[in-house]
């Protein structure tokens, strides 16, 4: 398995899955965005927070693909890794089945910053960045 900045465990709910038995693929996005908040928590950020300030951040683009299916009760590791381009902050994520460490979704998805209703270039980002380096400096 490859290094991620940060991996979320967590386990697969009953009501997440289809007649066939397995998670609906809209639940991967979900658990996605999940770890992504988990992430900024972790980095002392809120979404609540940021936008009291007027900084909202949106998703701008999400490709998921599907390479094996969880069921229910399977517990799973959300990853991520980050970079920015261009104006966008860029998340790749991947999701494992805990169990046999089978890789069962991968995603990218790339936000962007609106401030007081105007796109920014991508200046939170930037900050945000630095919040990380430091972090990771810092668990060394």
């Amino acid at each position: 398995m490859k290094t991620y900045l940060f991996t979320l465990e967590d386990k697969v709910r009953d009501y997440e899955c289809d007649l066939q038995g397995v998670v609906n693929n809209a639940n991967y996005q979900h658990y996605m965005e999940h770890a992504r908040h988990e992430f900024l928590e972790y980095l002392g950020e809120n979404f609540g927070a940021m936008h009291e300030q007027g900084i909202d951040a949106f998703v701008a683009r999400v490709d998921i693909q599907y390479k094996h299916s969880l069921r229910s009760g399977d517990r799973y590791r959300s990853c991520l890794n980050v970079y920015k381009k261009g104006v966008k902050l860029v998340f790749e994520q991947d999701i494992y089945r805990l169990s046999d460490m089978t890789l069962a979704a991968k995603g990218t998805v790339e936000s962007v910053v609106v401030q007081d209703g105007r796109l920014t270039r991508g200046e939170y980002f930037d900050g945000l960045l630095t919040r990380i380096e430091a972090k990771m400096q810092t668990e060394v």
